[in-house]
């Protein structure tokens, strides 16, 4: 069976390079993120203060997949 992905929403804090970002969740957690395939592939860019939406596998919650910008 695969696991859900849990989503989460946060605030970028800092640009990294490599399309990386930090993301501060709102319960103050510091995760590293990447965007999306669709996110990269229709040129969406991220700025430092941006709201995102991100999925996290159960098993790293150190990590996460950026999946809408709000």
């Amino acid at each position: 069976m695969k696991e859900e992905p849990i989503e989460v929403e946060g605030r970028v804090q800092t640009v990294l390079p490599g399309t990386m970002f930090r993301v501060e969740l709102n319960n103050k957690h510091l995760v590293l993120a990447t965007i999306c395939g669709k996110m990269r592939k229709r040129w969406v860019r991220l700025t430092v203060g941006d709201r995102v939406k991100m999925e996290m596998s159960p098993y790293d919650l150190n990590k996460g997949r950026i999946i809408w910008r709000m």
